[in-house]
């Protein structure tokens, strides 16, 4: 059995994707929306799981599932991999709902569902954070009260962990080279961003902190701010913890700076030269090109900087800024490598560089796949588990 079907939920969708690991083809690929909404295709998650069952009538063979892997965003210091989901893995992932409280409930939501409606085939929670659980104390601990640390779990967790893990690996096949040979940094760009300093296949920092808030300037997220900032707005407008949080999570970051969350968007208005287009792009390439900055003398080597996700695929023109006066430090790209149109993994920086540039397109499906069907004992997966 080498079939695993690939749920991720959101609070009114669910993503799914059923896999052939044998030779990693997509046998279906589908979104069920507008969960519980006027109009939806589903009343609850319940209901949209057999709305998902009806799409697969055709394809799933419920003989060849070997398992069903769940992203999950949140998995707290608590799982370091990939984990068989229990009684005991559910209340640990509710527990952590304060974390994450906007993601780790609808997750939750669907391993219920799903587990009462495959109960025959094991269920795999794959954790964002996991891949992250290498970091060093000095790299994860804030300078906050004991107290807030040892009691609420004030730290560093970081994110995207499955996209960080897999490119990482793809990133390290394409120099030739073992992951644990290679020091890199991993740019996942998209309407999220996050940055992460992976030595010898292990992460060791990462830009995105207890939530995903911190670090880089992302679609609607602020990124890295003085936190004495959210003290000042209060005072300033009588807002409250939760209404700061929202805007910094929903209405800052490129939307506030250039107009739109979409870099695509961005990117055509500052061509016809809007100021705040152009500002929100600037911004946006330095906040990454500090990251790199401070990854470089966190990894003292760095074999590769990689570039991945929507934006970090698909934009030449941030790819540029991003390593823009870089060249001493050993970075740099070639214009035409990095303008050429290819969806392939691939080098853009000059054959000479001592630094490897790199984009390779992410596969977090494919990732929790096979990290899923390696737990259950299906046919190896090539992935690194802290």
């Amino acid at each position: 059995m080498n079939q695993v079907l690939v749920l991720n939920s959101g609070s009114s969708s669910i993503k799914y994707q059923l896999l052939d690991m044998a030779d990693r083809s997509r046998l279906a690929v589908g979104i069920v929306e507008r969960i519980g909404e006027p109009g939806g295709s589903a009343s609850d998650h319940a209901a949209a799981m057999q709305v998902v069952l009806g799409e697969l009538a055709g394809t799933l063979d419920r003989s060849a599932l070997a398992a069903v892997g769940h992203r999950v965003v949140h998995g707290g210091d608590r799982f370091r991999g990939p984990t068989l989901i229990t009684d005991e893995v559910c209340a640990a992932i509710k527990e952590l709902i304060p974390l994450a409280p906007l993601h780790n409930p609808a997750n939750l939501m669907l391993i219920e569902v799903a587990r009462k409606t495959l109960p025959d085939t094991p269920q795999v929670a794959v954790f964002d954070t996991a891949f992250h659980q290498t970091l060093p104390a000095a790299a994860h601990t804030y300078a906050v009260p004991a107290a807030w640390r040892e009691d609420l779990g004030v730290r560093r967790y970081g994110f995207h962990g499955t996209s960080h893990q897999y490119v990482s690996r793809r990133a390290a096949a394409l120099l030739g080279r073992r992951p644990e040979e290679v020091n890199m940094i991993v740019l996942h760009l998209g309407n999220g961003a996050s940055a992460c300093a992976v030595r010898e296949g292990r992460s060791v920092d990462t830009s995105m902190g207890m939530t995903p808030l911190e670090g880089l300037i992302m679609g609607t997220r602020s990124g890295d701010l003085d936190p004495a900032v959210c003290a000042y707005i209060a005072r300033r407008t009588g807002r409250g913890a939760e209404e700061i949080d929202l805007t910094l999570n929903k209405s800052s970051g490129l939307l506030a700076l250039g107009g739109s969350n979409d870099l695509r968007d961005v990117e055509a208005a500052a061509a016809k030269g809007d100021a705040n287009a152009q500002l929100a792009l600037d911004a946006y390439c330095y906040r990454i090109r500090k990251y790199i900055g401070s990854y470089l003398a966190a990894l003292g080597r760095v074999d590769a900087v990689v570039f991945t996700a929507g934006v970090g695929e698909n934009s030449a023109t941030v790819r540029a800024g991003a390593v823009a006066g870089l060249e001493h430090l050993g970075i740099s790209i070639s214009a035409k490598r990095n303008t050429a149109d290819s969806k392939e993994e691939r080098y853009i920086s000059p054959y000479w560089a001592e630094t490897a540039v790199l984009v390779v397109p992410t596969d977090e499906e494919i990732e929790i796949a096979g990290q899923a069907l390696a737990l259950v004992g299906g046919e190896p997966a090539a992935h690194t588990s802290p």
